[in-house]
């Protein structure tokens, strides 16, 4: 046997390339994982998911002590050790780092580890390390990165990443989030509940373009709220270093030129997939004008036995959980010469700010770019028994139903556990269940899970004149 020939070779760490480990060492495949820069688990257990919703839990008690909205109940808030708690987040990150990658990886008898950067010497052959390998297949999930914008001195008077803001040890008094969207939205609100002074300058004329208008203009409300400044149609234009260590942030807001003075800067502007070091032009990997790897439904790219995956691809989703799964069938394809693909369409997305903005399915835009028209309620969380129990009524659910036939096809959610709620959501629009199957649903009282029932009522019947039991 050559030792360095390979069945398949992955390039990255992260979740779609452990995915697709996992998959591989399942049929029996003689595998090479090859990783270099975040550790194994890449973004989201590293610098992403994990940490970040870490210090947003720790930053919501912190809220709810402060505005507890229950009448006769003070909670005591003594000072916040801001060291201790970025301590903890990193504990809790090298724990699941040890569990679900590296105890995992150790698990795998038919995949072996290398770390280094590799790049392709030819379409069977990469180098690492010095090494050459080849393989029959390969799948590339080498995740992505910040993007930076080309801003006039925005290099010389620096700025931070989400990876730099999750391990800071102090707070800075100031901060300018460039970019909304969820990245931007969730470090906005972790901060300024933290005591830090918080502006968001989001290019776009909403926080998040593609939510729902009513929710996500209640979110900016809610933010807003809680102090947190937000200038839409924002285009920052230049950046200078001042004076007392602080960061002049010039840009353009419509018609008027403003600067605001920070401490920091926190980037929020998107991502680049990580394909400069791969060298994918001696493959035959074709690359698209973002710099990500083209692939086709089934995951495969240019170069028929190399599949992608994850970040790092032009797919229409960049999830943890799709790239999860796009590992699975990029590996499964590669290996056995399927055809496996992923249904984006009823892929949910949730925004970890709180309240939480979820959705699935379609937006009642896209729904009327479609037909041309929409049968669509939004009800408040105001209707929500449980809503009002918790005193935590400031959302609302709306539901996109098709005119005809009352398929349920898309549900955006603003409210506490949002995320969890569209899980359930999610089933209704993958099984394109009707409003009258959800309204003869039976969802336990009371929970925050009536929504989707009251929802569903509210296309037949005037929920303000229901009881709490119907």
């Amino acid at each position: 046997m050559n030792d360095t020939h390979y069945d398949l070779i992955i390039l990255g760490g992260g979740a779609a390339a452990f995915a697709a480990a996992i998959r591989a060492n399942g049929l029996g495949a003689r595998t090479k994982m090859i990783n270099a820069g975040l550790p194994l688990g890449g973004t989201c257990v590293n610098v992403g998911c994990v940490p970040s919703k870490a210090l947003l839990f720790v930053s919501e008690l912190l809220h709810l002590a402060r505005s507890n909205p229950i009448p006769g109940v003070e909670m005591s808030l003594r000072e916040v050790d801001f060291r201790k708690v970025v301590a903890h987040e990193r504990a809790l990150v090298a724990q699941m780092r040890r569990e679900k990658y590296e105890s995992v990886l150790a698990n795998l008898s038919s995949v072996s580890f290398e770390e280094g950067w590799a790049h392709f010497r030819s379409p069977h052959e990469v180098e690492v390390n010095g090494q050459r390998y080849t393989a029959d297949a390969f799948v590339v999930a080498t995740g992505s990165r910040t993007a930076v914008p080309p801003i006039p001195g925005l290099q010389e008077a620096g700025f931070i990443t989400h990876i730099e803001a999750l391990q800071q040890e102090r707070l800075p008094k100031s901060l300018a989030v460039v970019g909304g969207g969820p990245m931007g939205l969730e470090f906005a609100q972790l901060f300024a509940r933290f005591g830090v002074e918080v502006t968001l300058l989001q290019r776009d004329s909403t926080i998040f373009p593609q939510g729902e208008p009513e929710a996500v203009a209640q979110l900016a409300a809610i933010l807003q709220q809680e102090g947190i400044a937000i200038v839409t149609n924002a285009q920052v234009q230049e950046v200078r270093q001042a004076e007392e260590g602080l960061k002049e942030v010039v840009f353009s807001d419509g018609d008027q030129q403003r600067t605001i003075a920070v401490e920091e800067i926190l980037l929020a502007t998107g991502r680049t997939p990580n394909t400069g070091r791969l060298a994918v032009d001696q493959a035959g990997i074709k690359l698209d004008e973002r710099g990500a790897i083209i692939v086709d439904e089934a995951l495969q790219t240019t170069a028929s036995h190399i599949f992608a995956a994850g970040d790092v691809t032009n797919a229409p989703l960049r999830l943890e959980t799709t790239a999860g799964h796009e590992g699975t069938i990029a590996a499964e394809n590669a290996l056995r010469g399927t055809r496996h693909t992923l249904d984006y369409t009823s892929v949910p997305f949730t925004i970890f700010t709180d309240p939480q903005l979820a959705g699935v399915g379609l937006t009642e835009r896209q729904l009327m770019a479609q037909l041309g028209r929409c049968a669509c309620r939004t009800v408040p969380f105001s209707y929500v028994p449980k809503a009002r129990i918790l005193g935590r009524t400031e959302g609302l659910i709306k539901m996109v139903v098709h005119p005809d036939d009352g398929r349920i096809l898309g549900v955006h959610i603003l409210a506490p556990s949002a995320g969890e709620l569209i899980a359930q959501a999610m089933v209704l629009v993958k099984k394109e269940m009707t409003i009258d199957e959800v309204a003869q649903s039976l969802p336990v009282f009371p929970t925050l899970s009536e929504a989707i029932k009251l929802a569903a009522l509210a296309f037949r019947k005037d929920i303000a004149h229901l009881s709490c039991c119907v």
